[in-house]
């Protein structure tokens, strides 16, 4: 039975930008084929056991033929594969999408088109550039740079094209700007007028440099832009002075490594990126079963009747701690007979999402801060269950047990190394390309350290960021001097404390 593709645009590079409908198919595919995508974090949506397949294209490198790629579509899906298509922008706008669905046609294949963001229109409105502005440009045209300039005849209708519409944008044109600008002002645009070139556009890299069609060739030359970047050329260019947006973020420009496991990083990078910084996510560590398996939980948990308190000091902590809850088939009723304590807001919120409100959020998030709330609520002999990291420290237990407590401590994951490549982050260290490094617990600190080969000197030409006092105590133990210690001692805080720095 033959299969279905999908020609999917995949947006101009925000990875924010792809449509719902592009990631239902996604979710759905069997086999991914994806150009050079300006963020690759869109392939996750995809199963982890579908193929991959890349085909992109650079300039003047082809990793597959256009008619190679088509054909690679139809044996796909003649073999009843659900194949998506990914392309950056969208596919009918010089994505060539129109040749592969042909081809598809021809050989009676299902196929289906999914719009994507065009860059030719985002691309602009990132840079504060509208492509159209009442009394100023009525109409634009998108035109491909990409058309060789030594061909004996052109496709290009230059004299139409240069004064018959307002705003003009160039895909793929930056190696022909030379040629694009001299066709403008052969056939009359003003060589005034004004012009922007932009790259990387909608992405943190982004990066505007604003021109004139006469200036601009020799402007880019000098600024030393490569591609990818388009060329738009009106007097809308005008109005980025007021409508700039994107790029004048607090933290604009700014790259920040990121050491939270994988599994998490994606809150921390999510709101770092809404401040305009480039996040490189390095997961430090990953989680992973306790070493003794999880008889000591799964024992507590058939016996939470007996306890007076629960204390979760973590996210990780209370989904895990769920997790085998509902396996041993019960639910939150089960927790019925005993308060709940959590440490900070993030592990109270995460509670929440399994129908918990925590009876106790101390004001200091951590292991200090529960002792102080709580010391009013222990006497001799009350039944604490503390769910937690295999590795966390000895402190909390200890002091409870001071004030007369029964403490089980039970293991629901362990923090370990995670293992990575980190290569790159290292050059980038070593080259003072990084503005920050984040660390939110101390077994990112130590992994990281474990991950660029313990050489804490490389992070003496960065900044580094800590969530909190406990961590920022590991950092001066490994020999690292924190720039910054969020006074509130969540991702929100730790943010908000890098804001402040810039």
């Amino acid at each position: 039975m033959a299969g279905m593709v999908y020609l999917v645009g995949a947006g101009p590079g925000d990875y924010r930008l792809i449509s719902v409908k592009a990631c239902d198919c996604l979710k759905k595919a069997e086999v991914v084929v994806y150009d050079r995508l300006a963020d690759e974090r869109i392939l996750s949506y995809a199963p982890q056991n579908a193929e991959h397949v890349y085909v992109g294209k650079s300039s003047s490198h082809h990793t597959m033929k256009q008619g190679d790629i088509s054909q690679l579509l139809v044996d796909k899906a003649r073999a009843g594969k659900c194949v998506v298509r990914l392309k950056g922008g969208d596919p009918f706008v010089f994505g060539r999408g129109g040749e592969e669905a042909l081809l598809l046609q021809e050989n009676n294949l299902l196929f289906e088109i999914v719009p994507g963001i065009t860059s030719a229109i985002s691309v602009p409105a990132y840079a504060g550039i509208p492509v159209t502005h009442r009394g100023m440009a009525t109409s634009f045209a998108v035109i491909t740079g990409h058309e060789d300039p030594t061909k004996s005849s052109s496709n290009m209708r230059w004299d139409k094209i240069s004064t018959g519409v307002d705003t003009l944008v160039f895909l793929m044109g930056i190696a022909n700007l030379p040629h694009i600008t001299a066709k403008l002002i052969e056939n009359g645009r003003s060589a005034d007028t004004p012009a922007a070139v932009i790259r990387w556009g909608t992405k943190p890299e982004q990066r505007v440099l604003v021109t004139t069609v006469g200036m601009a060739a020799a402007d880019v030359e000098k600024a030393q832009l490569k591609p990818p970047a388009i060329f738009i050329v009106g007097d809308v260019v005008s109005l980025r002075e007021k409508l700039a947006w994107f790029d004048n973020r607090p933290l604009f420009g700014k790259k920040i490594v990121v050491t939270r496991a994988r599994e998490q990083a994606s809150k921390l990078t999510l709101e770092l990126e809404e401040l305009g910084a480039q996040c490189i996510e390095v997961p430090a560590i990953h989680t992973k079963d306790p070493a003794d398996g999880y008889s000591a939980v799964d024992k507590a948990i058939s016996q939470l009747a007996a306890y007076d308190w629960l204390i979760f000091t973590s996210t990780n902590g209370v989904d895990h701690f769920f997790d085998r809850l509902h396996k041993a088939g019960l639910d939150t009723r089960a927790l019925s007979a005993a308060k709940i304590a959590a440490i900070g807001t993030a592990t109270a919120g995460k509670l929440k999402e399994y129908g918990i409100r925590a009876d106790s959020i101390p004001a200091q998030f951590r292991a200090e801060g529960v002792i102080y709330a709580l010391k009013d609520d222990i006497s001799q002999g009350t039944k604490i269950l503390l769910p937690r990291a295999e590795e966390a420290r000895a402190v909390l237990p200890d002091e409870l047990r001071r004030l007369g407590a029964v403490v089980d401590v039970v293991s629901v994951y362990a923090t370990v190394a995670a293992e990575m490549d980190a290569t790159v982050v290292k050059q980038q260290l070593s080259a003072g390309e990084v503005d920050f490094v984040t660390f939110t617990s101390s077994s990112t600190v130590t992994n990281f350290l474990k991950l660029i080969d313990g050489d804490a000197a490389l992070l003496q030409q960065t900044q580094v960021a800590c969530i909190g006092p406990i961590t920022a105590k590991t950092c001066e133990d490994n020999g690292i001097v924190p720039d910054t210690i969020a006074e509130t001692y969540t991702i929100a805080g730790l943010v908000d404390a890098i804001a402040k720095k810039m």
